[in-house]
């Protein structure tokens, strides 16, 4: 009851409390469904109630602003339906369409108490910036500028955005160094937060680092483990997306989900469905690479020993008919002194025998010359047998000298030569395979 202070009608703080409550009662008696964004949840693990921060913006200006309360039940069933439908839970940053009461209670004051809250609501606002996205940059042209990058031959330094402790990460290393070919990466870890409202600023901060280094990477991988309890929104990011576009070396993502792909994953050079698919992935454009390379190491190594072994055949059969020519040389002529011997007439003889002692010298001194110029073939044609022998390949290598082919042929000239070709040079104990990065040609 009011009471009279001279000419003033005074109620006390309960009355007036009293009087808006019941005003409030009779005015709101039923719920009604209101939409907002919901700047913060306030989620209090301890009691597993909420106490939401509610506004309302018009070109980024807050013109409503008020608290609720999202009692730990209705916010347990309300997050439920949130993963079902969205597969991410509810946060901070959202628009929400919720259903509420009102109410006034004298000593906490007023309140707007969140019942039920209808995911697909918030699923339109989340695809509507998706799509929001997608279309500034493809009004920027850039939408595909990180696709069009050249990948690298050997993927192998790679600068990893992950979270040092998520499944995804470790799944990805274990696929990376456990590859039955042994094929060695080096893989650098920038840490980053890869949900939540900071993680957008997190990952753009090690997109900066990385950067600074760029000129120690072949590619950057963002890994994210998968599961249908981590936001995916932060994805939809146009600050995000604009930048893993226009990043300068090719930038992949393998963030594990089932969804439809991310706006970050469209513009991505290749997008993984999962960490351990994004692994595989880069051993096997190794594979590509070695397995050809160690083929045709094989078909090198085994031409050039049938090359060799033909030439040291031919060697062989060339010195065999030299032999055989010179010793018939040498046949011919020995058969020729013999005729010339005994072509000799009687009477020459007679008169030989008739000149005595000097004579008869005279004949030993022929034949023993004769004789001589047999035994100094032989001698040289042996000398050429020992040459021709030291000119074998097999010995030619064994002195330090090596044989270098290129497509099969023996290189003569650094003429025929040119950037880029296969080398392999033959040495007498096995060969080695060399590429060439530059050349110069003497006048």
């Amino acid at each position: 009851m009011a009471i009279q202070v001279d000419d003033k009608k005074v109620f006390s703080l309960l009355e007036v409390t009293n009087s808006v409550r019941k005003t409030i009662a009779e005015r709101y008696q039923s719920t009604f469904w209101v939409k907002a964004e919901m700047n913060k949840l306030n989620h209090y693990t301890y009691s597993g109630h909420c106490y939401p921060e509610l506004v309302e913006k018009n070109n980024g200006r807050v013109v409503a602003q008020l608290r609720a309360s999202l009692w730990k039940d209705d916010y347990i069933r309300a997050n439920a339906k949130f993963l079902q439908a969205l597969g991410e839970p509810l946060k901070d940053g959202i628009s929400i369409l919720f259903e509420a009461s009102l109410g006034f209670d004298p000593v906490h004051g007023f309140s707007l108490r969140i019942i039920d809250i209808d995911p697909i609501f918030s699923l339109g606002a989340l695809e509507r910036e998706r799509l929001e996205s997608i279309a500034r940059l493809k009004a920027m042209g850039i939408f595909d500028k990180n696709k069009h990058l050249k990948f690298p031959t050997l993927p192998k330094r790679i600068a990893v955005i992950s979270v040092e402790t998520s499944k995804g990460y470790s799944d990805f290393m274990k696929v990376i160094e456990g590859n039955p070919w042994g094929y060695r990466f080096s893989c650098f870890l920038f840490p980053a937060l890869l949900q939540g409202d900071r993680s957008v600023d997190s990952i753009l901060t090690q997109l900066q680092r990385i950067r600074k280094v760029l000129h120690h990477f072949d590619v950057v991988a963002l890994i994210r483990g998968g599961g249908g309890d981590v936001g995916l929104s932060s994805y939809n990011s146009f600050r995000l997306a604009s930048e893993v576009a226009r990043f300068p070396i090719p930038l992949m993502t393998g963030i594990g989900h089932s969804t439809n792909e991310t706006v970050v994953e469209m513009v991505a050079h290749r997008n993984a469905i999962t960490p351990t698919e994004l692994g595989d992935f880069l051993i096997q454009r190794l594979h590509e690479f070695a397995a050809p390379v160690a083929r045709a190491t094989e078909i090198i190594a085994d031409r050039s020993r049938r090359l060799l072994l033909d030439e040291s055949r031919h060697f062989d059969q060339t010195v065999r008919s030299f032999r055989r020519a010179t010793i018939n040389v040498l046949n011919g002529q020995h058969r020729e002194l013999q005729n010339i011997a005994k072509g000799i007439s009687q009477s020459s003889l007679f008169s030989l025998r008739r000149t005595g002692d000097r004579n008869d010298r005279l004949a030993e001194a022929l034949r023993r010359s004769v004789m001589s110029f047999i035994q100094h073939q032989r001698i040289e044609l042996t000398g050429w047998e020992k040459t021709i022998g030291v000119m074998d390949p097999v010995h030619v290598l064994k002195r330090g000298f090596t044989i270098t082919t290129v497509k099969g042929k023996v290189v003569k000239s650094v003429g025929e030569l040119n950037i880029g070709d296969t080398l392999i040079t033959t040495a007498a104990d096995g060969s080695v395979t060399s590429q060439i990065v530059s050349k110069d040609e003497h006048a």
